[in-house]
């Protein structure tokens, strides 16, 4: 008997490495490792956010939210960490303070988006659209139209969080494996995935199996927020600096990640490593288009959302051969 390949579970990683190879092609600088350690580098925001999104969509949600969610965060983080400078002195322990004051941020994020989908039993898409709207007009208003700047003393100690790390694989990369790693654990290995999993399936028997469907749920929502403040960590020290621009569009590349990388839209399966090889594809498919200037990268965004309409409908098709 001979065993079938699934092409809609290893079609991902042979499109990445098909992609991998038509860089080198194009452009031989595509190989230099300065360009692989910052295509890396720049996907390991939106592949950290990617993570977290997997495990609310696995369960049947969405979050439209993070990229504004982003901006706030290194807004709010900036003003903080520049309001204590004079107090504390541009040292680690105002940076420290920082980073906490992002993750928390981010925890605290999470849970609004997740009490109102949970407790108010609100759609997740109209909650999140409308916190979208509450988290990018905040940054702008504290901004006041305009960009918030971190100290230059603090930004030059900040900086090797981003631009430092082990050889040529700094922080981001270092963090982002690590994350993607414990993600797919716990969805592969833990009572938590499986019960994401069976959520996004049929919260109906997940009820009658004794699974506590509406912590579940807003505990997805608190992963991302904390993954989502994380990410901010890792943003700040790139730029030194937010506006009402950072991150957009940010939460669709995080969900053409997770679609890409074989996780159902509609819930019940997730797949981890899946959303690491969809934030690769995407990253080198910008990283491509701007090498070889085959496509103007305004166009980008565009290419994106081509991408997730074909990824979805192939799920479809798949869907039937399932059953």
């Amino acid at each position: 008997m001979t065993r079938r390949i699934d092409f809609h579970l290893l079609g991902p990683l042979v499109a990445l490495i098909g992609l991998f190879i038509l860089g080198a092609l194009l452009n031989p600088a595509f190989l230099a490792p300065a360009n692989l350690s910052n295509v890396l580098a720049r996907s390991a925001f939106i592949g950290l956010i990617a993570v977290g999104m997997t495990f609310v969509i696995t369960q049947g949600g969405l979050d439209l939210s993070v990229g504004s969610m982003a901006a706030f965060l290194a807004g709010a983080m900036i003003m903080v960490m520049n309001w204590l400078a004079p107090i504390t002195g541009e040292n680690w322990s105002t940076i420290l303070i920082g980073m906490a004051a992002a993750l928390l941020g981010g925890v605290l994020a999470g849970w609004v988006n997740g009490a109102l989908v949970t407790k108010a039993r609100i759609e997740a898409f109209i909650v999140t659209l409308g916190t979208m709207g509450i988290f990018r007009s905040l940054v702008t208003w504290l901004a006041d139209g305009g960009t918030l700047s971190l100290d230059s003393g603090l930004r030059g100690l900040y900086r090797p969080v981003y631009f430092s790390g082990i050889g040529w694989i700094t922080w981001p990369i270092i963090v982002f494996a690590a994350v993607a790693i414990l993600g797919e654990w716990l969805m592969r290995h833990t009572r938590f995935g499986r019960h994401v999993e069976a959520i996004g399936s049929n919260d109906r028997v997940a009820r009658y199996s004794a699974v506590d469907v509406e912590r579940v749920r807003l505990q997805t929502y608190v992963l991302l927020g904390a993954l989502v403040g994380l990410a901010t960590i890792l943003y700040v020290p790139r730029l030194g600096s937010a506006s009402g621009s950072t991150g957009v569009l940010w939460e669709l590349e995080a969900i053409a990640a997770v679609i890409i990388g074989g996780t159902a839209l509609k819930g019940g399966r997730g797949r981890v490593w899946g959303t690491v090889v969809g934030v690769l594809i995407l990253s080198l498919i910008d990283n491509i288009l701007n090498l070889a200037d085959i496509v103007s990268p305004y166009l980008n965004g565009a290419i994106q959302g081509i991408i997730i309409v074909l990824a979805v409908v192939l799920q479809r098709e798949k869907r039937p051969a399932e059953v």
